[in-house]
């Protein structure tokens, strides 16, 4: 590989121009590329299949409507009184005006809401009276039944007596000898009467049953309406101080309701929304939009990363000594960025990519852009001031420090690609285009980095280098060949200084000991990580997303931010009276959960198969007692004729998401951590060096997300973090920095650790080694992690409130990796080791492949090469 590097090297420093031209091209065909097919970016996270995604393609089934975007707008007194009718009559005004944008499906005006909601409270109370004087009618009814029955029995008595006589006079008439006909006929007149009174009595009768048939209608009339008033109590009951408009009439929340899911508003609909709320103008009144409205893609190069970029090139400039030197590192890195980040949005129309997708390969393609032509660069700088020829210098250098970069850039490549593995499309993209930017960034670096350094020559050395090393081989010309040579190769081969000294046993115990401490402190925080994604609260202060949610929260409570959405489903064929019925009984059952604040109801779908209900949390989106709640939602079995609650809305996704990634990260982190001890096993064919690589690797993550738990979850340093409100950690947060972290530490630690074997092969005790090795390391360590720190450092005040912990997580873990693990701790354990360190067992010796990853064999072989030159000249 070394060889090859370097007859690549020497072919791009023999045609520059072709090399420069062919990456400008590339750059231009990203370019033109990104405007041409470039789509829009997403604001949103989401995994596919999880419970609340499941629940929500369902409502977008069942609800069309109800499926689509909204976005709340707060409106608040500026002087805290109450709204003024003139007031209430301009935000009615401007809803009207928005409802008319293409983007707006229609809004809701919390005034008219309001009125709504007092008027079916006001019919609840109408009803209730309505029924009240129904039953009392009824009573009263029931009472004249009553009476009437009475009276028909004392008219049937008096009939039947009437009767009794009748009989008995004929009797009596028979028995004095009167013919029966006779004694009948004299009675017939009264018997008549007795008979049209039997007749009057039937017919009362009858009239009396069809009025009590009509009380007992009106009765059951009153009983199911009495069930449909309670019901509709039950609903209010539950929602219980669930208004649009606060209690003190300072705030309200209208609602924009767009005509597109969530996931498929543009950017354009929100900005028209969002000027025609910035250009309205109200008399003392405050226009907030939330974040759903505000939420814009946001800037993924901002005035802090450029200050980073800054803090780079100064840096480069101290290492390097010259302007057009240090420039180089930063053209690699804006060619590589430039082909990686802004080819990679050019498919953004057809791939779904959130906002945040291009900036980790920004970050990653800056940063490594710039190490890894910093790393070609010093060691031609070494080269030249050694006294070798420009051209072979870049050929030497692309293919001894070439082959460390590819193999370096390898590292971070899988690391990235390896978040694949955990099956998360947008963790996997996002790995996908950092792995595609170092990619770059490693083929600029061997590549454009060669062909520059033809350009500029010998000028890679400022003018004082060039006069020292002209000084040093006018002296040298005075030696004999065999001393020149000697000291040539010496200086080209970075043969350690024979001279240094090991470590003392005492220093080395205190180092490790206190790295470890200061390490496994930073850490303890991360034993309370909890994952989420931010919400309103973590938006910068001042911002109307911040305010918005702010208002939000002291005038209708912290849930009002994080609603959730439930569904349940219904029998077959169940009766709109009966849905209305389960709603209520479901509504109460839950508002009765510890967590709950309010409980409203969204309606049922067309055939009454399912119903929904939006449940206000006590605490907000974000709150360890809102997570249970949704666990438990999901697991409550249903107090009624339903069944297979379901849960879904901003919140639930949230923690969907968070346990997704959570359940991914063990695995992940098992890969890379399997993948980092076979790497450092080919790489310096020993166990110990491996064990130690590996565990500083797990320090300093823990201890990054310790520092990143302090800061974004705890509140510590807020202020200077601009940290708004203290949450969760960003959920794929962790995973981000373990791949990446990964990486880079093993970068540095190829960059420590293989001047330690050189030396130690090469005769030198295994303590003296670790020292020579540390020297000669060091310095070009400490520079690249000084720019990796200063690149993503400038992310941590980023516009984006997902970037600003990542930015932070990556420059803390390369501070800790760089100066406390690989500068401190491992050279302090290696010496304690000792000669243990290199031990590698004869039988893996003849298994594992040699890998020579500082091109050592090319190095020897061009100091030979030089050497049988200088004897044939002698």
């Amino acid at each position: 590989m070394a060889k090859l590097l370097n007859k690549l090297g020497l072919g791009a420093a023999a045609r520059p121009w072709t090399v420069l031209i062919s990456w400008l091209a590339l750059v231009a065909i990203a370019v033109i590329s990104f405007f041409t097919f470039g789509g829009q970016l997403q604001s949103t996270i989401t995994i596919p299949d999880t419970p609340t995604v499941q629940v929500t393609d369902r409502l977008e089934e069942e609800f069309p409507d109800a499926a689509k975007g909204t976005g709340p707008v707060v409106f608040r007194t500026e002087d805290g009184s109450e709204f003024t009718d003139e007031q209430k009559n301009e935000i009615g005004d401007l809803l009207t005006d928005l409802d008319e944008l293409d983007a707006v499906n229609e809004t809701v005006n919390p005034f008219d809401t309001e009125e709504q909601r007092q008027d079916q409270i006001q019919e609840i109370e109408d009803g209730q009276q309505q029924l009240d004087d129904g039953e009392e009618k009824l009573a009263t009814g029931r009472e004249e039944l009553d009476d009437a029955r009475e009276q028909l029995s004392a008219t049937e008595q008096e009939l039947d007596e009437g009767q009794e006589q009748v009989d008995a006079g004929i009797e009596q008439a028979v028995a004095q000898g009167i013919p029966q006909e006779a004694a009948e006929q004299q009675a017939a007149p009264l018997q008549e009467q007795i008979d049209q009174g039997r007749e009057q009595l039937e017919q009362a009768r009858s009239e009396l049953a069809t009025q009590e048939d009509e009380l007992d209608e009106a009765e059951q009339e009153i009983e199911t309406n009495r069930d449909q008033l309670q019901d509709a109590q039950d609903l209010l009951d539950a929602s219980e101080g669930f208004s649009l408009v606060s209690e003190d009439g300072t705030t309200v929340e209208a609602i924009i309701m767009f005509n597109k899911p969530p996931l498929d508003i543009e950017e354009e609909d929100r900005e028209g929304v969002m000027a025609a709320l910035e250009e309205a103008e109200i008399d003392g009144v405050e226009i907030l939009p939330t974040q759903q409205v505000s939420q814009t893609i946001p800037q993924i190069i901002g005035p802090t990363e450029i200050v980073g970029m800054v803090v780079a090139a100064i840096v480069l400039f101290i290492m390097l000594g010259t302007f057009v030197t240090a420039g180089l590192p930063l053209l690699n890195a804006l060619v590589g960025v430039g082909v990686g980040a802004v080819g990679s949005l050019a498919f953004s129309s057809v791939v779904e990519m959130v906002s945040i997708t291009p900036v980790l390969g920004i970050m990653l393609g800056s940063a490594v852009g710039i190490d890894y032509a910093l790393f070609i660069i010093n060691r031609h700088r070494q080269q030249l001031k050694s006294g070798m020829d420009v051209r072979t210098s870049i050929g030497l250098a692309n293919g001894t420090a070439g082959t460390a970069v590819l193999f370096a850039g390898s590292t971070v490549v899988i690391a990235l690609l390896a978040l694949g593995i955990t099956g998360i499309p947008f963790l996997g993209l996002m790995g996908l285009v950092g792995g595609v930017c170092v990619l770059l960034a490693v083929l600029v670096a061997l590549t454009l980095t060669p062909a520059m350094l033809s350009f500029i020559g010998p000028r890679a050395l400022s003018k004082k280098e060039r006069r020292k090393r002209d000084e040093q081989h006018s002296s040298q010309a005075k030696h004999s060949a065999e001393e020149s040579d000697e000291g040539s190769s010496s200086q080209i081969t970075g043969h350690h200084d024979p001279q240094t000294q090991p470590m003392s046993w005492t220093r080395a115990i205190v180092t490790a000991v206190a790295s470890i401490a200061v390490l496994g402190i930073l850490a303890i925080p991360a034993s309370q990580m909890r994952l989420g994604l931010p919400d309103g609260s973590a938006e910068p202060e001042g911002s109307a997303a911040y305010e918005s949610y702010m208002a939000i929260d002291d005038a209708f409570g912290p849930g009002r931010n994080g609603p959730l959405v439930v569904t349940a489903d219904l029998e077959e064929d169940t009766s709109n009276d009966d849905a209305m019925t389960i709603t209520a009984e479901l509504a109460t059952q839950i508002s009765e959960m510890d967590g709950v604040d309010q409980v409203v109801p969204a309606g049922t779908n067309d055939d009454n198969s399912i119903l929904a209900l939006q449940v206000v949390p006590e605490e907000g989106p974000n709150e360890p007692s809102t997570e249970d709640l949704v666990y438990e939602l999901r697991d409550t079995t249903p107090e009624t004729n339903a069944s297979d609650l379901g849960v879904a809305g901003m919140t639930s996704g949230f923690i969907d998401i968070s346990d997704e990634l959570a359940e991914a990260l063990p695995v992940y982190l098992a890969v890379v951590v399997g993948l980092s001890l076979l790497i450092m096993i080919v790489v310096f064919r020993s166990l110990v060096v491996p064990l130690i690589a590996t565990g500083g690797f797990v320090l300093s993550c823990l201890a990054s997300m310790g520092g990143v738990v302090a800061i974004y979850q705890w509140g510590w340093l807020d202020t200077i973090f601009q940290v708004s409100t203290p949450g969760p950690v960003l959920s794929f947060l962790p995973t981000i920095l373990i791949g990446v972290l990964f990486g880079l530490a093993m970068d540095y630690q190829l960059f420590i650790s293989t001047g330690m074997r050189e030396a130690y092969v090469h005769g030198s005790d295994a303590r003296t080694a670790v020292m020579q090795g540390f020297k000669s390391g060091r310095s070009v360590v400490t520079a690249a992690a000084i720019i990796m720190i200063s690149v993503f450092g400038g992310f941590i005040f980023a516009d984006d409130v997902m970037i600003r912990p990542i930015g932070f997580a990556l420059a803390f873990g390369v501070l800790l990796d760089a100066f406390v693990v690989r500068l401190l701790l491992m050279p302090a354990l290696m010496h304690l080791v000792g000669a243990g360190a290199w031990w590698f067992p004869k039988w893996l010796d003849k298994i594992v492949p040699n890998v020579d990853v500082e091109g050592s064999s090319l190095d020897e072989e061009i100091s030979r090469k030089e050497k049988d030159d200088a004897t044939a000249q002698a």
